[in-house]
């Protein structure tokens, strides 16, 4: 059965009470014994004594002739008779009595009077004797009970001491506890428990507490979870942006920044987040200019040893009262790039239009002429003739560019014969090749399939190769075709001995509008190979280059077959 704090505290002043009562009934048991022995003694032998005493003055006025004195005898004798309690001593008083009827009988004889006498001797040894043994039973007494007090005194101090010194624990250490735990409930260490084994007061308080604490730990638990869910999501969100993005609260602290603005400043993380935009803007340049500066006119940053252009925006966020800005930085190299791309290819058109243009419109002058023979007449309306070739191809290119850009790529898919595209591809540039002297050399494996493609753009696609293999080799050299199966593909690519492609444009080479740098005397217009890449793609083929510095160019492309 449970009991309770009040009867805990109640049992402990009870045991207390029943420690001091013990004592104090051993203390007044063996008073009263001590006392009882010593009023044995007194009583039972001292008044034997003094009779026996009063017996002895009688009987020596009895030897003086002293009659009177028989009476007082007699008297004394009978009170020792009623007072006989030593062994033996009854036989003694019985032979006084007899010695004593002898003497008040008239024997008056000496042997009469030392019998009485001897008998008195020998009642007063043996309650002298008895009283001896008493006083030395009353001593043995008191140094027992003075022993068996002290133990017992000093059992019932150890066991008093212990309880009072051990029983304020009981209340005193349930209140440490709770103490100890509110400490750490208040330091937010929800996991702490009470460990309080009773079932009164305080072990309905610890388990109220623990349950309390389980409850806190839990909703601490589910908030955290929360907000770590909320903060890693909204991470992810930041760092998942393209733009490099930097949030700033109404104190000028940093709140966040994400990896791409990290990388343009710098900096990691600990040395941003957290900190004062003062701070920041002392030891960082960039952030100092993005800070201050209000401006939206684009600005340059190198990064890895190239150029990069950004614009910034800043956009106020309101939280209540509170105005927080988030600074973004829009990364605009590609648009830059393009446009500066377009204006180029605008420029590279414009002369190459101009070009065949300004021939013709020679070429036209020369047959108004009428001085010209025929003969000239023949070359001029061939220079025409290539001069107006020219010209469609360039548009042909712009056409196809249009419908690359508007999305609207028209295919005609079909089975088509691999060898057909070479030989028609082959047909086509043999007249440029011959200009320059080159060999075109076909490696074409048997027994190909036929391939689905239009049959239109992958020969433009093979044309803009040779022609581009032929324009980029050397003269009096050789350009090979090859054409392999390929698994579930066939392979088509154009070889040249030409200079080659450093490796750090060939991710580029097939972008819109993109030139190699270093061949400004054989500019064209940035677009047939990315028409072509578009071409391939669009009949779900594969585009590839390869080429090194010196070692030529490889141009190739995938089909599947049909």
């Amino acid at each position: 059965m449970a009991q309770s704090v009040k009867n805990k505290i109640r049992l402990g002043t009870v045991f207390l009470f029943l420690l001091v009562v013990t004592s104090g009934a051993f203390s007044i048991y063996y008073l009263s014994r001590l006392k009882t022995q010593s009023k044995n003694i007194s009583k039972a032998n001292y008044e034997t004594i003094q009779y026996c005493h009063q017996m002895q003055k009688d009987l020596d006025s009895i030897r003086d002739r002293k009659p009177a004195f028989v009476d007082s005898f007699n008297t004394e004798l009978r009170k020792q008779e009623m007072n006989i309690t030593e062994p033996g001593e009854a036989e003694a008083t019985k032979e006084l009595r007899l010695a004593f009827n002898r003497l008040s009988a008239g024997d008056t004889s000496k042997l009469t009077s030392d019998r009485v006498k001897y008998q008195l001797q020998d009642i007063l040894l043996q309650n002298m004797t008895t009283i001896k043994n008493k006083s030395k039973n009353a001593e043995e007494s008191v140094e027992d009970a003075m022993t068996l007090l002290i133990t017992v005194v000093a059992i019932i101090f150890i066991v008093g001491f212990t309880f009072a010194f051990n029983f304020p624990s009981i209340l005193t250490d349930p209140i440490r506890k709770l103490t100890e735990a509110i400490k750490e409930i208040g330091q937010k260490n929800y996991s702490h428990r009470i460990h309080v084994d009773s079932k009164d007061e305080f072990g309905q308080l610890a388990s109220a507490f623990n349950e309390m604490a389980e409850r806190l730990e839990y909703f601490e638990s589910s908030n955290l979870n929360k907000l770590i869910f909320e903060k890693s999501r909204a991470e992810a969100v930041i760092n998942s942006l393209k733009d490099a993005s930097i949030g700033i609260d109404k104190n000028n602290r940093i709140l966040f920044a994400n990896q791409q603005a990290l990388q343009l400043l710098g900096l990691k993380t600990e040395d941003a987040v957290g900190k004062y935009t003062e701070d920041v803007s002392r030891r960082n340049d960039l952030f100092k200019f993005l800070v201050e500066n209000e401006g939206k006119n684009p600005f340059k940053i190198i990064l890895d040893g190239k150029e990069n252009y950004y614009v910034k925006e800043a956009i106020d966020v309101s939280q209540g009262e509170a105005s927080n800005k988030v600074i973004v930085l829009k990364n605009i190299t590609s648009f830059k790039e393009l446009d500066v791309a377009k204006t180029d290819f605008i420029a590279t058109i414009s002369h190459e239009l101009k070009t065949p243009l300004a021939s013709s419109d020679f070429s036209l002058k020369l047959l108004e002429d009428g001085r010209i023979g025929n003969d000239e007449r023949k070359e001029l309306i061939q220079q025409l003739k290539s001069d107006n070739q020219r010209m469609l191809r360039i548009l042909s290119e712009l056409l196809n560019m249009s419908q690359v850009e508007a999305g609207k790529i028209q295919l005609d898919i079909q089975s088509v014969s691999p060898y057909e595209i070479i030989e028609n591809s082959a047909n086509a540039i043999s007249t440029a090749a011959k200009e320059k002297e080159i060999i075109i050399e076909k490696s074409v494996d048997r027994n190909l399939p036929n391939i689905k493609a239009d049959p239109d753009k992958i020969t433009w696609v093979l044309n803009n190769f040779l022609t581009n293999a032929i324009k980029y080799a050397p003269a009096k050299s050789d350009v090979t075709i090859y054409c392999r199966r390929a698994g579930d593909n066939i392979s088509f690519s154009v070889t040249d001995r030409g200079q080659g492609i450093d490796e750090a444009y060939i991710g580029r080479i097939f972008d819109r509008y993109f030139q190699v740098p270093g061949r400004s005397d054989k500019k064209g217009s940035g677009i047939g190979l990315a028409i072509c890449k578009e071409f391939i793609d669009a009949m779900k083929g594969k585009i590839w280059v390869k080429s090194r510095i010196g070692e030529g160019s490889t141009f190739g492309f995938d089909i599947p077959v049909g």
